[in-house]
């Protein structure tokens, strides 16, 4: 595992510096712009752009809304003050209520739960993920209602594609805002995507997926976090699990997409990339081949979706 993911993170930090820079004056842009969330690959971009531009040409722009956690938009406000970059903060509720985004994904858990409404809170999680012998994996939903009660059902695929569809409702907003800020500026976009994301397909199109440079798109997860702490990146924000911040229950990227652990999978990935057989990738992953074989199923699947 070790050697798979093992990166020289200076060395990879001048690269993406140089190739940020370089983005840059062939694109004619004057600087970049990076949404920054509080989480750790805003945070890496924020500041490789930093190092490749000066902080005088990046501007960050953090974009809440009411299901977001006050503590991730107060990390973002923190990691900008470090890095000496402006910070400018758009409220998205209000045009989130105008698109009825909330409206729409309470209409659909409606169907699922009649008494759903105000004061109650939800989340999607993933079922039967690629580590489990089932053939088939579904999504269950979540919800709490004001007096801490959970429940949970299983999502018919209508209900499951409204929900989302109204969530990424943010995503691609935020996208808007940002080129906003961009096109007004003279600058470039950074797009946010590791390697993990973007060869499984988890971003929204239009939304967190689009980016003018994806200065990490080439890097995983746990070498992301390699480069962060060379970039000394605030422990606050480096030693926490990857969320989405989507939904208004605490969800991580596991068991809302991925169905395993983060590092686990990275190394499944590296593992295939470097041509090895499912044994070897066994031996190495502490995983039976027929589990390596349905995780690689899954890869697949979602790299073709």
């Amino acid at each position: 595992m070790t050697n798979l993911l093992a990166i020289d993170a200076p060395a990879a930090i001048d690269r993406i510096r140089a190739a940020i820079a370089s983005g840059c004056r062939g694109l004619n842009r004057r600087g970049a712009v990076v949404g920054i969330s509080g989480g750790v690959d805003s945070a890496v971009c924020a500041a490789l752009a930093v190092r490749a531009l000066g902080a005088e040409r990046v501007l960050g722009v953090l974009m809440p809304e009411k299901d977001c956690s006050d503590e991730g938009t107060q990390r973002a406000m923190r990691l900008c003050d470090q890095l000496g970059i402006e910070a400018l903060r758009e409220d998205l509720t209000a045009p989130l209520e105008a698109l009825r985004c909330y409206g729409r994904r309470d209409d659909a858990m409606r169907r699922l739960f009649p008494d759903y409404g105000e004061g109650w809170r939800q989340k999607i999680v993933l079922s039967g993920g690629p580590l489990d012998s089932a053939r088939l994996a579904w999504f269950d939903a979540v919800v709490e209602n004001p007096a801490g009660e959970r429940r949970r059902a299983r999502m018919p695929a209508d209900v499951y594609r409204e929900v989302v569809a109204a969530s990424n409702m943010k995503q691609r907003l935020r996208a808007l805002l940002v080129y906003t800020h961009a096109e007004a500026r003279n600058r470039a976009v950074i797009g946010t995507p590791n390697r993990l994301e973007y060869e499984l397909g988890f971003f929204v199109r239009g939304g967190d997926g689009m980016g003018d440079i994806k200065p990490i798109a080439h890097l995983f997860k746990t070498q992301v976090y390699a480069v962060a702490a060379a970039l000394d990146i605030p422990e606050e924000i480096r030693g926490r699990a990857p969320s989405t911040d989507t939904y208004t229950l605490d969800q991580s990227q596991e068991e809302f997409y991925f169905g395993l652990n983060l590092g686990l999978l990275d190394l499944l990935l590296a593992a295939r990339a470097a041509g090895w057989d499912a044994a070897r990738a066994a031996r190495a992953s502490g995983l039976d081949e027929a589990a390596v074989a349905r995780v690689w199923h899954d890869v697949e699947g979602k790299r073709r979706a």
